[in-house]
């Protein structure tokens, strides 16, 4: 089989910098199947490496993370057999954010029905207001389109109308941190970069379902630096917000707090962490559990309780989880029976699912990247095969769109000639 329509996924992130590729198998369709199951994403490379030049999701240093980017593509392509010219990456950063907008068009065709012309104007208008000065549009996501004054409208195309509007929402991005992001990519030997797409968005494209996006679904994306925050109801983007914290500062917690360095503490976080300590039997645990970490010289050795390191952990998970809370009563009342769904690097935390219920009081559960072979229950690559399927979603996009358009040139020929 011709492995064709490869695609590459670079996730760039403060704790590590991964990159997948994977193409996707010819499957024969079953009606009774929803999208998620069908999609079978064959992954030829996956590798990751240690980050530096990345500080809570922005690239502070190119040259730094153009090498560490360089070095990934070199070891894939030695793993695959396949050269890397083109990827689609991810970008990160609180300096992201999301805005509600919208647009008004009036149909433009004769016959008052609406085509794909006055879809992209009335999004384009949708992007006309103001900005401060180096910050851009990213993305345009429509929440639903309005159809001479009737709204809900999901695919106004074909309809008929007299005025087409559409509300939606605007991810923005400060201009110099994003060139920072593709000139680092750029350095590292990629000729072209097909897209920069925010965390948030690849993430819930590998881990979330349509019916949980439909019903009202909340992604936290813990990562190292950040914490990436999506709301999706009614099959749309609703609200999105990347947090200046993750669960690199949980480890730092754990360094500054037990006095050890930072390999330690990530360790400790990792075998003994959780974010609250259950409840025992006080006549079984009359005297008090202690954890031993032997340190190379004698004065390295370290001696805790799960109940300290329980409290460490607990105070920053409140706090991000406190973070998460302010942006969702931006949105007033709510429903979102999907509830949470956890990913990133930071959600392998044991416990942090049953905090996250209590906290949130909505039910929780971990999301790994879906229809990939071999499986990944990684939750730290859900960007990185989130990114690969938006690739592969593009493509399939772009084919027929093609098609289309060189029909329509043939069409203008034809009605020069025929009279």
């Amino acid at each position: 089989m011709a492995k064709t329509n490869i695609v590459t996924g670079l996730d760039v992130g403060s704790g590590t910098i991964k990159l997948v590729s994977g193409f996707k198998k010819l499957s024969s369709s079953q009606p009774n199947k929803t999208r998620e199951e069908e999609e079978n994403i064959e992954i030829l490379t996956k590798v990751k490496e240690v980050s530096f030049g990345v500080r809570r999701g922005i690239v502070v240093d190119v040259n730094k993370v153009s090498k560490i980017i360089a070095y990934l593509v070199e070891k894939s392509q030695e793993d695959c057999g396949k050269q890397i010219k083109e990827v689609i990456a991810s970008v990160g950063g609180s300096h992201i954010f999301s805005r509600n907008c919208h647009g008004l068009v009036s149909v433009s065709r004769a016959d008052q029905k609406i085509s794909e012309e006055d879809i992209d104007r009335v999004l384009q208008a949708a992007q006309t207001f103001s900005l401060p000065s180096n910050k851009e549009i990213l993305d345009v996501l429509p929440k639903e389109f309005i159809v001479d004054g009737e709204g809900g409208v999901k695919d106004p195309l074909g309809m008929q109308g007299i005025r087409l509007e559409v509300d939606a929402v605007a991810i923005v991005g400060f201009s110099p941190y994003l060139k920072n992001s593709e000139q680092a990519i750029l350095n590292a030997g990629i000729t072209r970069i097909i897209n920069l797409v925010p965390n948030p968005l690849a993430s819930a494209r590998a881990v979330l379902t349509s019916r949980e996006k439909e019903l009202g679904v909340i992604l936290l994306d813990i990562g190292a630096g950040t914490t990436n925050l999506a709301v999706f109801k009614e099959g749309n983007l609703i609200h999105l917000a990347i947090l200046p914290i993750g669960s690199g500062h949980i480890t730092n917690d754990i360094a500054v707090c037990l006095k050890t360095d930072i390999d330690t503490a990530e360790k400790i976080k990792l075998q003994f962490g959780a974010c609250f300590q259950e409840k025992k039997n006080k006549k079984k645990t009359r005297k008090k559990e202690q954890i031993k970490i032997k340190g190379e010289r004698p004065e390295e050795s370290l001696t805790f309780t799960p109940k300290t390191l329980s409290q460490i952990i607990g105070a920053r998970v409140e706090e991000i989880l406190g973070e998460a809370q302010k942006e969702l009563k931006k949105l007033g009342k709510i429903e979102l029976p999907g509830g949470v769904v956890l990913t990133g690097g930071g959600a392998k935390m044991p416990k942090l699912k049953d905090f996250c219920k209590k906290y949130l009081k909505l039910p929780s559960r971990l999301g790994t990247p879906r229809g990939f072979s071999p499986q990944i229950d990684d939750p730290a690559f859900s960007t990185a095969c989130g990114l690969v399927l938006e690739g592969l979603d593009s493509i399939e996009e772009e084919s027929p769109s093609r098609i289309k358009g060189v029909w329509n040139q043939l069409k203008k020929l034809l009605r020069e000639f025929v009279p």
